[in-house]
């Protein structure tokens, strides 16, 4: 927007601490070159327009505003004349993107000197062209910094989650392996205690009837009841003493195995029913390895099951073969980042979902939003790693002021009030040499807030520290935007 023009004294702008150091040569190129302004209470520029102009007040009341998500946040209000914003980085040229980072109003008739941003840029080069290499180079170098040790960030992060996928892996890997050669093993056992059966003078009746049972038991197993220990204790001493008392030997050994599968006394009398009793040891014999055979096979089919789950959450994490912008189930991205993140959580956090399910997908970059999930569930680890690595992390989701609102909340020690305003900006970290780059939550902020148009913030007391995102339900008008983060 433009103002009024105002008549421009070099007296006047030369006493703004901006320029109370220039010559009264440099004030008048000031006054012909750029101009004063007056504008009635009322917006004066918009955060994303294109920056054409550096402004400084001279009199009046400035407000400077970020936008987030769909609320204007204010960041500043002040009445101090010499105040400045705009296109301040005129001086660096077409190797930025030249926008305005904020909104600026005025909340009553205020003036301005206002400076073309071309012309703002040539007279720092003109007057101070060492200030504006060590600028130059102070904003490309920390840029450098913070993209170097961000890609570094995210390769720890990825070796991390790595080791812990592996770890995660190679558990049901081994079981399956383990159980496949005792599987093979019982087959075998199975094979020769049915020729045993079949080289007795056992009519057909019989064997049908064995096979039946055989049947019947395997069915018995896929349907088995989970009884407690004290239960499948008592249960075990009273299918002992029946095989026991049928003279079948290491019943013992049978025992837990037919407790398992769910056999009890009662189905062992319909077996003893069923068949002579001279046959009764061999039909024992091989219905217990029919049981095991079962048993070997659940447990082979938990453990591929188990694999399967780790890379369909593998592929969830990463979001291979997917539109990098799409609608997104938040809570598929934090289940799928929990079980990554599961060997570095360890068993002595307890992890709680309390998800609201009734929530809808949000456009959104998921493969970003699970780098966020990532940073947050790690330091809420590591918190509670310091306060002796024993505590509760609750991921919550929910809705808040018309945004979806996602929870890490953990009982460690907390952030101390005095560093509390500092936790997101870039390589500030409380960690040790070596353990924290200082970029996690730095990242974190710019995929929420700068990517999605969202919010992050803490809440904390020692024992209740709470990172909360918040999401916009809808797109902005401008996504999808392929700009990385």
């Amino acid at each position: 927007m433009s103002g009024q023009l105002m008549p421009c004294s070099p007296q006047e702008i030369g006493s703004l601490f901006l320029f109370e150091k220039l010559t009264p040569e440099q004030l008048g190129r000031l006054c012909s070159e750029g101009r004063v302004e007056r504008f009635e209470a009322g917006p004066v520029y918009t955060e994303g327009d294109p920056a054409t102009c550096f402004y400084v007040m001279v009199e009046g009341t400035v407000v400077l505003s970020r936008r987030v998500g769909g609320d204007d946040v204010e960041v500043t209000r002040t009445s101090q004349p010499g105040v400045y914003s705009g296109a301040m980085q005129a001086y660096i040229g077409d190797r930025v993107r030249q926008v305005y980072n904020n909104s600026m109003r005025v909340t009553e008739p205020t003036r301005f000197f206002v400076l073309p941003a071309d012309t703002f840029a040539a007279i720092m080069q003109e007057w101070f062209p060492m200030a504006v290499h060590l600028l130059e180079g102070l904003f490309f170098g920390s840029k450098n910094t913070q993209r170097a040790i961000g890609q570094r960030e995210r390769l720890l992060a990825l070796g991390s989650l790595s080791a812990g996928l592996t770890h995660e892996l190679n558990n049901p890997a081994a079981a399956a392996v383990r159980a496949t050669a005792t599987l093979r093993e019982r087959v075998g056992k199975m094979r020769h205690k049915l020729a045993i059966i079949a080289q007795g003078s056992y009519s057909p009746e019989v064997m049908a009837n064995l096979i039946d049972i055989q049947e019947r038991t395997a069915e018995r197993v896929a349907k088995a009841p989970t009884l407690s220990p004290l239960e499948a204790s008592d249960r075990e001493d009273t299918v002992t003493d029946w095989l026991d008392d049928h003279d079948i030997q290491e019943g013992w050994r049978i025992a837990p195995t037919f407790v398992q599968a769910g056999l009890d006394v009662d189905w062992l009398d319909q077996i003893a029913a069923a068949v002579d009793e001279e046959i009764l040891p061999n039909a024992i014999g091989w219905l217990n390895y029919t049981v095991e055979t079962e048993l070997l096979m659940d447990e082979i089919n938990d453990s591929t099951t188990r694999i399967s789950h780790l890379v369909d959450a593998a592929k969830q994490y990463s979001q291979l073969d997917r539109a990098p912008f799409q609608d997104a189930d938040v809570h598929e991205l934090l289940d799928s980042t929990l079980l990554m993140l599961g060997g570095k959580i360890g068993p002595r956090i307890d992890v709680v979902k309390d998800y609201d399910r009734t929530l809808p997908k949000i456009p959104a970059y998921p493969a970003e939003l699970n780098q966020v999930w990532t940073n947050l569930i790690d330091n809420a680890v590591s918190a509670i790693n310091s306060a002796g690595g024993e505590g509760t992390l609750t991921v919550r989701t929910g809705m808040e002021r018309d945004m979806l609102l996602v929870e890490f909340r953990d009982t460690g020690p907390g952030v101390p009030k005095e560093i509390r305003g500092r936790i997101f900006d870039p390589f500030f970290t409380t960690k040790p040499v070596g353990e924290g780059t200082g970029l996690g939550l730095d990242i974190s902020w710019r995929i929420v807030v700068n990517k999605h148009h969202g919010t992050l913030q803490v809440e904390s007391e020692p024992g209740d520290t709470r990172f909360q995102v918040l999401l916009p339900l809808t797109a902005s008008a401008d996504e999808p935007s392929e700009e990385p983060v």
